[in-house]
């Protein structure tokens, strides 16, 4: 029933990735290792785990993570079969032993009520050697606020900590944004089909910040900025009826700021600014409106 899909290609930390999947409770889960041309040999790690638990073992013979890393993980996806609940787990992230057995725990109070299950998560900071504090969620919660919260720095999101109904997938697909930033986040809007996630808090998906993956790395932060005001266009043109027109006036705010740091104002993206702001307007948003229009 329950499919992990790792999209593999840095070996520095994946031993512990597998060591927690032989860790687990309950292991009535299969793993599929989707090999994307990496340098890096996993044979003999692999074998030392091979009776350990389930796992499929696909090497791709083309590198496609480095341009379209949402293609990567859709073709991992695909190395799946009759399951019908995927989790992408990145190949230096890491579950304590219990999510599995949570998972199947709880799955009488979720079947058939949503399409996304989330788990509390922790972030660790490879640099500092640091675990920073579990982050928990509402038990039942609406993507949309889901999505504010993150917004509002009230909370982190990553794909990792998700496990997500297979069929919906299908119906939608990762959007591919540049180095998939943003992707997972406008999944879950996608995915949810406006049912809302249920969190499962009694186990913890362990998610590492270091200098070796996307969100570490400080020499990405165009493109991470040129994804932001693509997702953040597909936020305002189709889920603004979800927020209040403050909620709506601070994402356009940061939609600005994201075009300034691009240094990417042209006129199509002014005047799609000066109407959001002026449909969502008041006194405050009058004034960002001529701000805009002199600037």
């Amino acid at each position: 029933m329950l499919a992990i899909v790792i999209p593999y290609y840095k070996l520095t930390f994946f031993e512990e990735t597998l060591q927690s999947l032989a860790d687990q409770t309950d292991q009535r889960f299969t793993v599929y290792i989707g090999d994307d041309a990496s340098p890096e040999n996993t044979a003999d790690l692999l074998d030392k785990y091979k009776d350990k638990f389930k796992f499929v073992y696909h090497r791709f013979e083309n590198n496609i993570g480095g341009t379209t890393l949402a293609q990567q993980w859709e073709r991992c996806i695909s190395l799946a079969k009759e399951e019908t609940w995927i989790m992408i787990l990145g190949d230096d992230d890491y579950l304590t032993s219990n999510v599995v057995e949570q998972f199947y725990a709880h799955l009488p109070q979720f079947i058939s009520k949503t399409n996304l299950i989330r788990f509390a998560s922790r972030t660790i900071v490879q640099k500092q050697n640091y675990k920073a504090a579990i982050s928990y969620h509402p038990k039942w919660e609406n993507a949309t606020d889901a999505y504010y919260r993150k917004f509002q720095k009230l909370t982190r999101s990553s794909l990792s900590e998700y496990v997500f109904l297979k069929a919906s997938y299908e119906r939608h697909h990762f959007y591919n944004y540049p180095l998939a930033w943003n992707s997972d986040d406008r999944a879950w809007l996608d995915f949810s089909e406006d049912k809302p996630i249920y969190s499962i808090n009694d186990s913890v998906v362990c998610v590492r910040l270091s200098d070796f993956n996307i969100t570490g790395k400080i020499d990405n932060l165009a493109l991470k900025s040129k994804s932001l005001t693509e997702f953040y266009t597909f936020l305002i043109t189709k889920k603004s009826t979800y927020y209040t027109k403050k909620q709506r006036i601070k994402i356009l705010r940061k939609y600005q700021s994201e075009l300034k740091n691009l240094k990417s104002f042209d006129f199509k993206k002014k005047i799609f600014l000066l109407w959001h702001f002026a449909i969502n307007m008041n006194i405050v948003t009058l004034k960002e409106c001529i701000r805009v229009r002199i600037k």
